[in-house]
């Protein structure tokens, strides 16, 4: 394709780009609201929660994991032919997980949707980058962030509305078209690029990385699953993945191309603001995964309701988001930053104030707020990681904190997730004390299986309703407010590593006040 074509078509072009990345954002919040229904052993798959932490976990913990290796492998066999293929793959594992006959199947075709998704995402913005002049870059850069933000709002929303009319299936489903689409519109419109010089694959860091999470994830999950922490099959696999990782850290410094450069983090700023975007997202995932029950399960409302109640969260990003520039200019990255992680703490525990009864429109507010801290600080402290490594190393700096949205979303999941598991069942005991042992094992997974065994039991099974609910409220409770102490603390740690308010050199002092001047004179002129 030549170069007055591509100038010619850059924004439909961006526009094929967008629909790929929508695909892949609506599908990380669009589950959220279909997780009853998955649960619901009539309607859906009968999927307990460790089934259902393990198929959002299973999505992003191969998304982290490819992530940077398949934008080595786009530099290497060409952009445009790898975003074809991932959104091939991407398809294709939608469609397997819409007609998922067992929860494993399941968290299985989530797997080949990472695949698929670490396959896109890095394509897009080298695409972006190779088709747009530096002056339009940033425009186009925004427009695609904004995706992002359109793309949490649609997928509750969208969610909802599929599951009020169709099967659970139908969620997943959906991608299908879009990415189809997607693929034929890229082999139309995107020209193919290479990088003249890629850099080599890192297979062993690449198997390392997966299999430390997946150990550590599985140890975590598990002792969340079975109400114990000091078990083998928890404890070996939470130390064993923990020294895989140790191991990939320590090979990672020793090879000339890493699957992750760990010796970025050597610069404290870059860290601290890598830290601060882990932060925010490890909240976000336990959140979106716990209030989805409360919603549904606990409150009573539809799917589609759920999602529309989301919108606020949507809604704090999108005022936030535009604002950060001007608001790092005015008070310094560490305050904004640090505003946004106190902002998201304050509204981690302000759920633990929920219960069966509150207004819902609480609950609205505090999405709000904590859609807000993350649209300050997420920009901001991208933004930072991106300053400090040179042009030359922008991929590194993307791959750096893309993974650290979805690792900390894995494990905000299953961290989360696991607390809220263990403290349901341990208030839900005395409750289920009367029911035979098999019932009862199965009834104390989580409200929506103790719900399950209740419809079973028909008339004879009410009284589990009530104390089932208030046993999940006391869980969250328990859940937020211990979300929320590592929020604040991690944050306060955070905070003292991030730069304060930039103070203008001599040189732009000096431009500052003779533009200043200028301006006066002109002013002069023309009264």
């Amino acid at each position: 394709m030549d170069t007055q074509t591509i100038q010619r078509r850059r924004w439909v072009i961006l526009g094929v780009v967008v629909v790929g990345l929508l695909a892949i954002v609506i599908d990380n919040t669009v589950l959220n609201v279909a997780l009853k229904t998955i649960a619901d052993p009539v309607g859906g798959l009968g999927a307990s929660q460790s089934q259902l932490e393990w198929a959002i976990n299973s999505y992003t913990l191969v998304f982290a994991g490819l992530l940077f290796t398949f934008g080595v492998v786009g530099d290497r066999i060409g952009r445009k032919r790898m975003l074809m293929i991932g959104l091939a793959l991407f398809g294709l594992g939608s469609l397997l997980s819409a007609y998922s006959h067992s929860p494993d199947q399941l968290i299985a075709a989530r797997a080949v949707m990472g695949l698929g998704g670490a396959a896109v995402m890095p394509q897009t913005l080298s695409i972006i980058s190779n088709v747009f002049e530096p002056h339009e870059r940033a425009r186009a850069i925004g427009i695609w962030a904004s995706a992002v933000g359109i793309g949490v709002a649609i997928g509750p929303v969208l969610g909802g509305a599929l599951l009020a009319h169709f099967w659970w299936g139908s969620v997943f489903l959906i991608n299908v078209p879009v990415t189809l689409i997607g693929a034929v519109a890229a082999l139309a419109l995107v020209p193919e690029s290479r990088n003249p010089a890629p850099g080599k694959i890192d297979y062993p860091g690449v198997l390392a990385s997966v299999v430390g999470l997946v150990l550590l994830v599985y140890g975590i999950v598990q002792g969340g699953d079975t109400g114990s922490w000091v078990r083998a099959d928890v404890l070996a696999p939470v130390f064993g993945g923990l020294a895989v990782l140790a191991l990939f850290a320590w090979y990672e410094t020793r090879v000339s191309h890493p699957s992750l450069d760990v010796r970025l983090f050597r610069n404290r700023r870059l860290s601290a603001s890598v830290g601060a975007i882990a932060l925010l997202f490890f909240g976000m995932g336990g959140v979106y995964f716990f209030t989805s029950f409360y919603l549904q399960n606990v409150r009573g409302y539809s799917p589609l309701h759920a999602g529309l109640l989301a919108i606020p969260f949507a809604a704090g990003q999108f005022i936030m988001s535009p604002r950060s520039a001007a608001l790092v200019s005015r008070f310094g990255v560490r305050a904004v930053v640090g505003g946004g992680l106190l902002l998201n703490a304050l509204a981690i525990g302000g759920y633990a104030f929920l219960g069966t009864s509150t207004p819902i429109w609480l609950l609205a507010v505090l999405y709000g707020l904590q859609g807000a801290g993350i649209g300050a600080a997420v920009p901001t402290a991208t933004a930072a990681v991106m300053e400090v490594l040179p042009r030359e190393r922008a991929g590194a700096g993307s791959a750096l904190t893309n993974t650290a949205r979805q690792v900390a979303v894995a494990l905000g999941v299953a961290v989360l997730g696991s607390i809220l598991a263990q403290s349901y069942r341990a208030t839900m005991s005395p409750a289920l004390a009367t029911l035979p042992a098999a019932a009862r094992d199965t009834a104390g997974q989580s409200v929506s299986a103790t719900q399950a065994v209740a419809q079973q039991l028909g008339q004879a099974g009410r009284f589990l309703l009530e104390p089932a609910n208030v046993a999940f409220v006391d869980a969250m409770q328990v859940t937020t407010m211990t979300a929320a102490a590592i929020a604040l603390a991690v944050g306060l740690v955070v905070m003292r590593w991030l730069p304060g308010r930039r103070r203008p050199t001599i040189e732009e002092q000096v431009a500052i006040e003779v533009a200043a001047a200028e301006r006066e004179l002109a002013q002069r002129r023309s009264g």
